[in-house]
């Protein structure tokens, strides 16, 4: 029982806002290289991209443990618990 978002459209709106912006780093990212620009100043981008990135990470999951998982748990589907802690891992990795 896999469900979308299911989030009002205010996330969802929020969530491509930021990943617009992280699509636009990534391409500043591969300017900076194609331009031979000191290492160092690509890191620091890199790890900036790398946050963003995480942040989009946690509201999804925010989102999912009060909608997805919650609402599973009171169907007393209990499958949810390992398929969720089998994702945090992948993310945590």
């Amino acid at each position: 029982m896999k469900e979308s978002l299911g989030n009002p459209d205010e996330l969802k709106d929020n969530l491509i806002k930021r990943l617009n912006r992280i699509e636009g780093q990534i391409r500043g990212v591969k300017g900076l290289i194609e331009k031979d620009t000191y290492c160092d100043d690509v890191l620091n981008q890199i790890a900036s991209i790398q946050s963003a990135l995480n942040g989009v990470g946690k509201a999804i999951i925010e989102n999912h443990m009060k909608q997805c998982v919650t609402r599973r748990i009171k169907a007393d589907d209990l499958d949810v618990i390992p398929e969720f802690l089998k994702t945090i891992n992948k993310l945590m990795k």
